[in-house]
């Protein structure tokens, strides 16, 4: 199993290319489904997640080829509308064929989803807003059976702003007779990004980055080539590793879809100067203790929230995390802690005292998130850190550690 080798210390300089997005890539792959040709996706990640997701689309009979960040995929072989557990249970975006195959097909039969060790993030969102459209759900042997001779637009409200939810039914939506309409929809840039890609694909879409978007349906949808917009959440752990540790700049990111972040990080003591694709940060001089309360987007994302408590480990006093979002996601404090930081967990609240630096030991990752924070983690302590079950990493971050070699960094992947 592999484990990465961190030597910390050391000052981060450089240059660092943002790859596209995984949080928009496996949804934009599962709505290729849903169009009877081929369609070809740039800039996309080579992760255990992209991989996964073409091993799901080849079991339902799509044709994909993927070499050099350009995947294709032909949805005019589709024959399978089944999405097996073994798959959907390592991956919840898996979950992201049902609202296509049914639409497209009339019938889908998927897993109920696995996915990360933590946090109930339940499917009843979808379901509810299938069977608005006129789906028929049935639930057997740990599997979701949908039929729908053709789904019927209606009125759907969130109760939640879930992005997966989002985009399974705006994904159902397109294909549906009349209007649609989602009210609490999720406005992250990657529901963006695929509204506008269905938009490109022939789709009726209204409403995209505000939280009623609204879908005149059409009969089909048609080929298209889509660019995969920067992954905000690999940026921002970036950013965070060099408000720590360095002077260096990112290329190929979205600075409008980091701004809370990039606020956070100012009022830390960073420097940071922006332009239309690249932001660059110096480290600051001692890092000021600063509150953060995750939200959904616009707000703080949760995804940041490992990462942000590893650089308030560092500051000078104390402040406070508080995860909105989901309220199990801090596996990493008392790992952490092994590593010398002193953090207290208070239901979802988690209480930072700054402490001088850190010191390397051995830890343990749990998650993706998680993964990055004890990275980041092992780059600001003294000496040598090892850290196990860094496939977690790879579902989320590509080539994290040549990345981080590039920056200065003394991180290795060993093989044991």
């Amino acid at each position: 199993m592999d484990r990465l080798v961190v030597r910390g210390g050391r000052p981060l300089s450089g240059t660092v290319e943002i790859s596209g997005a995984k949080n928009a890539v496996l949804p934009l792959m599962t709505a290729a489904l849903m169009v009877d040709g081929e369609t070809t996706l740039k800039r996309v990640p080579n992760l255990k997640d992209t991989r996964t997701m073409i091993r799901l689309l080849d079991i339902v009979g799509a044709g994909v080829s993927f070499d050099a960040g350009e995947m294709s995929i032909d949805g005019s072989t589709v024959n399978n509308l089944e999405a097996p557990y073994d798959l959907v249970k390592t991956m919840r975006a898996s979950f992201y064929v049902l609202g296509p195959l049914l639409a497209r097909f009339g019938k889908v039969r998927v897993s109920l989803p696995g996915g990360c060790a933590w946090g109930p993030r339940p499917v009843d969102f979808h379901l509810k807003g299938l069977e608005k459209l006129g789906a028929k759900i049935t639930l057997e042997g740990g599997y979701i059976l949908a039929e729908a001779d053709r789904l019927k637009g209606n009125k759907i409200c969130f109760d939640f702003p879930s992005v997966g939810a989002t985009g399974n039914i705006v994904m159902a939506g397109v294909l549906a007779k009349g209007e649609t309409v989602i009210e609490n929809a999720a406005r992250e840039p990657e529901i963006v990004q695929l509204c506008e890609a269905l938009n490109t694909m022939g789709a009726k879409i209204d409403g995209i980055r505000t939280d009623k978007i609204i879908i005149e349906g059409v009969d089909q949808l048609h080929s298209a080539d889509l660019d995969v917009i920067p992954d905000r959440i690999e940026a921002g752990t970036y950013l965070i590793a060099g408000a720590a540790m360095g002077d260096i700049t990112l290329n190929y990111c979205n600075p409008k879809h980091l701004e809370v972040l990039i606020e956070k990080l100012i009022q830390a003591g960073a420097k940071i100067d922006t332009s239309e694709n690249s932001i660059s940060i110096k480290k600051a001089n001692s890092i000021n203790p600063t509150d953060v309360t995750t939200e959904v987007y616009p707000g703080f994302p949760t995804d940041l929230q490992a990462q942000w408590i590893v650089l308030m480990a560092i500051a000078t006093g104390s402040s406070v995390v508080t995860d909105t979002v989901y309220h199990d996601r801090f596996t990493h404090i008392p790992e952490l802690n092994r590593l010398g930081a002193n953090i207290k967990l208070r239901d979802n609240i988690a209480i930072i005292n700054g402490v001088d630096h850190l010191i390397g030991a051995p830890v343990m990752s749990t998650d993706i998130r998680a993964s990055a924070s004890l990275i980041l983690g092992a780059i600001m302590a003294k000496g040598q850190t090892d850290i196990s079950r860094v496939y977690h990493i790879d579902r989320g971050y590509e080539s994290i550690e040549k990345k981080f070699q590039a920056l200065g960094v003394d991180i290795v992947r060993k093989n044991d």
